[in-house]
C-alpha cells in the first residue's frame, strides 16, 4: 500500500510538470496546450510543450519533442557539436547511434497522446506512459481526432509493449483544466 502511494505521488509531481509545460507553451504562444515530460530514474530528462506554431512542424507535438530533445542528449554522448546540428529527427539519430532506445526511461503526457505521438513513443521504446486529460477533452475545443477516433476499439494502444496509465484524481483534473482554461489563449492552426 505505500509502495502504491509512492507511486501515486511520484506519478501527480511528474505530470503537474507536464501540464505546467501545456500552460507555458500557450503563454510563450509556441502551439497548443500539450505538455509532456521524459523521466528516467526518477529525474526528469527533459520537459517540452507542444512547438506547432513557433517550429511550424505539424509534427512539433509535445511528445514527439520531448523524445527529440532526450535522443538529441544521448546523440551528444557519441558525436560532435556539429554532427548534432544534422541530427534532429530522430531517423537520422537512430542511423547515427545505429541503436536509440529510450527503454530505460517514462513519459508523462498532459493529455492521451495522438496516434502520431503514441507511435513516437512506442518507437522509441519508453517503457511506461502517464497521461492526464483524455483526448476528448482537447476535441472538445476544437483539436481534430479522427484518426484516433477511427483507432479507438480496434484494440491499437493495448498492442504496444509499454505499461499505459491515465491519471486519476486531481491529475486527471488538473489535465483536463487545461484546455478549459486555455482555450481563449491560442490560435487554432
Amino acid at each position: 500500500m505505500e509502495e502504491a502511494t509512492a507511486v501515486k505521488d511520484r506519478d501527480h509531481a511528474f505530470l503537474t510538470k507536464a501540464v505546467e509545460e501545456a500552460y507555458r507553451g500557450v503563454e510563450c504562444g509556441d502551439g497548443g496546450p500539450f505538455g509532456a515530460v521524459v523521466v528516467r530514474n526518477d529525474e526528469v530528462v527533459v520537459s517540452c510543450h507542444n512547438m506547432v506554431l513557433k517550429n511550424t512542424d505539424p509534427t512539433a507535438h509535445a511528445e514527439v519533442t520531448a523524445i527529440r530533445e532526450v535522443i538529441k542528449e544521448r546523440l551528444s554522448l557519441h558525436c560532435s557539436r556539429s554532427v548534432l546540428l544534422v541530427c534532429d529527427l530522430v531517423s537520422t539519430a537512430c542511423k547515427k547511434l545505429q541503436q536509440v532506445e529510450l527503454s530505460d526511461c517514462e513519459i508523462y503526457a498532459s493529455c492521451e497522446p495522438c496516434p502520431m505521438c503514441f507511435g513516437a513513443i512506442h518507437l522509441s521504446r519508453i517503457k511506461r506512459l502517464v497521461y492526464g486529460a483524455k483526448a476528448e477533452a482537447a476535441i472538445a475545443i476544437g483539436f481534430d481526432d479522427f484518426i484516433a477516433d477511427a483507432l479507438r476499439g480496434t484494440g491499437f494502444y493495448q498492442k504496444a509493449h509499454l505499461e499505459i496509465k491515465r491519471a486519476d484524481g486531481n491529475g486527471a483534473a488538473i489535465a483536463e483544466q487545461v484546455f478549459e482554461k486555455t482555450k481563449a489563449k491560442f490560435q487554432m492552426y
